[in-house]
């Protein structure tokens, strides 16, 4: 089947919300069907500095990231871009999908002038970490939250 990497529509929003919950993290934090994550996308889709991608097959939502770009002063003025909320649907998953989203929010990144593409992976995801590895990332830095 035919796969391809798109800007979400707001149609979208249910499915990318059940990938979010479909995982033991996810599902302890994660509302489906509630309207704040309506209003959340309208605000990223509203933003140019968002993307929020999916991976459609014949129609269907079978894989999410979302892509952030963010200016910064810092390395001569670079750009960067942010990988977030990485979810294939579990039927697809183990198929390469995954890593044909992540690349191709690297290709998008190198597109748009970024100098540079960081992500953040629960510390709980030991599997997650190996499979950013093998696509080159490296874990140079130490990542910190504060609940409000």
């Amino acid at each position: 089947m035919t796969i391809t990497i798109r800007r979400a529509t707001a149609a979208d929003v249910d499915p990318i919300v059940a990938m979010l919950a479909d995982d033991p993290l996810g599902a302890t934090r994660e509302k489906p069907g509630d309207p704040a994550y309506l209003k959340a996308f309208e605000v990223i889709d509203a933003d140019p500095h968002q993307f929020l991608a999916v991976a459609d097959a014949g129609g269907e939502v079978v894989g999410t990231l979302q892509l952030t770009f963010t200016s910064g002063l810092s390395r001569l003025g670079m750009t960067r871009a942010t990988v977030e909320a990485v979810r294939v649907r579990s039927d697809q998953r183990g198929s390469g999908l995954g890593e044909r989203l992540v690349r191709w929010a690297i290709d998008e990144a190198r597109a748009r002038g970024c100098g540079l593409v960081q992500l953040t992976t629960d510390a709980s995801r030991v599997d997650a970490h190996r499979f950013y590895e093998r696509l080159g990332f490296t874990a140079s830095h130490v990542g910190m939250k504060l609940s409000l």
